[in-house]
């Protein structure tokens, strides 16, 4: 017989208090701070707006983690009016109440996630010292004469955490709910967000929403839209003010034949010039920007920060480009650099070997995809590699490498003691046939003589191949240890 726990004294005075709003209401300014967690939780589950409201204006912490609560399956609107309708109250008064501590309301919904069940006695944790500081109830201001010190002075304003995502057609009652209380209180009540995503959506649309929140609480933006480079240029002005950025993704800003070229010019410096304000940017992606040949000094000499990691992929780069890159001094401690998809086949290997050179010591990953390297490049490459000490990942499929160059990269590279992920082209060996038809014996035997050579160095003999695109239907085989094959493998 299953033995069922009786319900915790706190689970009962919860219960209780919420039998009746009023009286629940009434206990806040008495009640204990470790009863508030629960009970807003239990206020919550049973939308007690009331209840919600004024838990609000006596909450205790400086923060209120109301997102770490939310949930697709469960409705928002509701809770987030109660919320917003609380603290509209509390900015209108002039005196705030003695119990009420709050300087932040968080709706993200993957912040301070073991605030509710710590604080509710579900489960034990260790915070870190950040959400401690921001949960734990402020020590009391000292009084004189039987106000508080300051009361006369005006109250900070209120910040609202929010991640955003602003793409076209999706229904955000949040969203709206927020940008007409933030219209509202403008001066008490501002709108911050660490994370910011942007998709398709009209250039006036994003502007409306962006001039209501403070930008430099930005510190993670995407974006990915197919813009045109005069549509970006009316951007970059809200992207220069984001001046704590730590990681900035830029995808598919393309150039149009229509533009004159003086006016292209006057985009791109006034993007460029936008890096000047970014003191603390340490991730850098560029996908898909068709404006960069000929160009990339104009983003590193504004470069104010050392980059830990660097993506430029589906671009194209000149020769000068990739020199600029291999001297800028912004570049000596990447942890992460990502070239997938820049064609080097015509440009010399000399400025990459620098580069890798200049970051051995601290490069963990390198991705080299798609690049059109061969054989000539890929050796020019192997001194440097075989110097980067700390590179855990590197993949360089989709290029034209034969055996002997794989065999000598395994040679140069066996040192590395925490190399662990590799994910090899299929040599040329392994293809048949004018149409570059994949040959699996051919594939397995080669395959087969990696392993060796990595198990006779006593390393761990795992060894991934991956194939060129299948010339009918795009798709690629992998190899290791068995094939996973695309559609049309045709058996010899």
């Amino acid at each position: 017989m299953t033995m069922v726990a009786p319900p915790r004294l706190l689970d009962l005075a919860v219960q209780s208090l919420l039998r009746d709003e009023a009286l629940a209401i009434a206990a806040l300014e008495e009640l204990p701070i470790e009863l508030f967690p629960p009970l807003f939780i239990a206020a919550y589950t049973r939308r007690c707006s009331k209840t919600l409201k004024a838990m609000v204006q006596a909450w205790p912490f400086a923060c209120l983690p109301l997102g770490g609560l939310m949930t697709e399956q469960q409705p928002q609107q509701e809770v987030l009016e109660a919320a917003l309708s609380g603290l509209d109250v509390l900015l209108s008064e002039e005196v705030r109440p003695r119990r009420w501590k709050m300087q932040v309301l968080d709706l993200r919904k993957n912040a301070h996630q073991d605030f509710w069940t710590i604080w509710s006695g579900t489960r034990i944790g260790v915070w870190s010292l950040t959400e401690l500081e921001a949960a734990q109830p402020m020590k009391k201001k000292q009084k004189m004469g039987g106000f508080e010190r300051g009361a006369n002075q005006p109250f900070a304003p209120m910040k609202v955490l929010l991640d955003l995502c602003l793409k076209q057609g999706r229904n955000d009652d949040l969203l709206s709910s927020l940008m007409k209380k933030v219209r509202q209180k403008k001066d008490s009540l501002h709108l911050c967000c660490k994370k910011l995503k942007i998709f398709a959506m009209p250039i006036q649309n994003i502007k409306m929403i962006l001039k209501m929140v403070q930008l430099d609480s930005v510190q993670d933006l995407e974006v990915n839209c197919t813009w045109k480079l005069s549509t970006f240029g009316n951007f970059a002005p809200y992207l220069g003010q984001m001046g704590n950025l730590r990681r900035l993704l830029l995808s598919h800003i393309l150039t149009s034949s229509c533009t004159y070229l003086g006016k292209e010019e006057q985009y791109v410096n006034q993007f460029t010039s936008q890096f000047l304000s970014f003191h603390h940017l340490q991730e850098l992606y560029l996908d898909s920007v068709s404006f960069l040949k000929g160009r990339l000094d104009k983003v590193l000499r504004c470069l104010k920060s050392s980059l830990e990691t660097l993506s430029i992929t589906n671009c194209l780069l000149s020769e000068s480009d990739l020199m600029h890159l291999s001297q800028c001094p912004n570049m000596s401690q990447l942890k992460d650099l990502s070239l997938s998809g820049v064609s080097l086949t015509t440009v010399s290997p000399e400025p990459l070997r620098v580069l890798l050179e200049r970051a051995s010591s601290t490069l963990e990953d390198l991705d080299l995809d798609e690049c059109g390297i061969m054989d000539t490049h890929f050796i020019a490459l192997l001194p440097a590699l075989s110097q980067c000490s700390q590179l855990t990942t590197f993949t360089f499929c989709g290029n034209s490498i034969s055996m002997a160059v794989l065999q000598e990269l395994l040679l140069h590279t066996i040192g590395l003691s925490k190399l662990s992920h590799v994910l090899y082209p299929a040599p040329l060996e392994s293809y048949a046939g004018t149409q570059g038809i994949l040959h699996l014996g051919r594939l397995a035997e080669l395959h087969g003589k990696l392993k060796q050579m990595l198990h006779d160095a006593g390393r761990q003999a795992v060894v991934w191949f991956s194939a060129n695109p299948c010339p009918h239907c795009g798709d690629k085989t992998l190899y290791d240890p068995e094939p996973i094959l695309c559609p049309c493998y045709l058996p010899f």
